[in-house]
């Protein structure tokens, strides 16, 4: 098997305050192959953007990875100083987030945040960097580049911008991107567009991609697999197809349950009762028990580790074979 371009292992966050300790992330693992999407998806405060983060060492005190490692292209990069990570982001790592207006300077023309960006990672000159700016730009389907490169980011729609942010995290050509929420503020048919342009990044370039979201739409469409995340652990992670049509965690079952669909005729939406817990109240056991409608003695007392069920693997007692033999 050839090696992942993304190995996180047995990762873990954790944030200091006055009352202690909270722990954000706990014992998280998964890889992401060459040329693959994978979706993590989750209520908010499930971990998703913390996990993203963690990786391309973006935590701030009072938080800090306290546990577990990230492998990029086997190399170990967590324990990295922050001058050797920043060397990292950018050049191997690219990062693509929710508003791009956090990730574009408003008094410079997008044509010189490009250009800066390449010659910081290349050895391009200034009229070679230009020439694969505008390249760029029109990889990512901006009309016109030639023009559009010397417009500032308010003479972009938001669409626009979010290509324009897409083309920075492209500028090194990284071997993995990070996407966090890269659709949310975005109108349907410029999300298609959107989700089109990643999925063509992994087949074209073998760019990896870990795209963090709450929409499930997005993951059916984008994803190659999926994690599913819960209070700071992964629920259930496996093929995209597989997670959204036969869900095992039942917390996989609740959110694939809640997405309507145009065959139902329903007065009201399904839903999962209760809510996530905060990081200073996680009960003991699986965190999801209170919520479960399959929960029994045994979710209460101990934590599931992750089991293999086909091609998933998902953190339930559910599927613990032990428990069911004895039984």
């Amino acid at each position: 098997m050839t090696e992942p371009v993304l190995s996180v292992r047995n990762l873990r966050v954790a944030f200091a305050n006055r009352r202690g300790t909270l722990t954000a992330i706990d014992d998280v693992s998964f890889d992401i192959a060459r040329g693959e999407i994978l979706g993590v998806v989750g209520e908010s405060g499930a971990g998703k953007s913390v996990t993203g983060s963690a990786v391309i060492g973006l935590i701030d005190p009072p938080g800090g990875i306290v546990g577990g490692e990230v492998r990029l292209q086997g190399e170990r990069i967590d324990t990295l100083s922050p001058e050797a990570m920043r060397r990292i982001r950018g050049r191997r790592i690219g990062m693509i987030f929710q508003d791009p207006l956090t990730s574009l300077n408003p008094l410079y023309r997008v044509g010189r945040q490009l250009i800066e960006t390449i010659r910081t990672h290349t050895d391009l000159s200034e009229k070679a960097a230009r020439g694969r700016a505008i390249d760029l730009l029109a990889e990512v389907g901006i009309p016109a580049p030639e023009r559009r490169i010397d417009g500032y980011p308010h003479e972009f729609s938001g669409g626009m911008r979010q290509r324009v942010v897409i083309a920075l995290a492209l500028a090194a050509e990284p071997e993995l991107i990070i996407a966090d929420e890269p659709t949310t503020a975005l109108d349907v048919s410029v999300q298609a567009q959107i989700i089109a342009l990643l999925k063509r990044l992994g087949t074209e370039r073998g760019t990896a991609v870990m795209l963090v979201t709450h929409d499930m739409g997005v993951i059916a469409e984008a994803a190659d697999r999926v994690a599913v995340m819960y209070s700071g652990r992964i629920a259930e992670i496996g093929p995209v197809r597989d997670v959204v049509t036969n869900p095992l965690h039942p917390y996989a079952k609740g959110l694939m349950g809640a997405i309507p669909t145009l065959a139902q005729e329903t007065d009201r939406l399904a839903q999962i009762p209760g809510s996530m817990p905060r990081l200073s109240a996680i009960p003991k056991g699986c965190a999801f028990h209170p919520r479960c409608p399959s929960a029994f003695t045994r979710c209460v007392v101990e934590r599931p580790n992750p089991i293999a069920v086909g091609a998933h693997q998902v953190a339930c007692h559910l599927y613990d074979r032990s428990e069911a033999s004895a039984a």
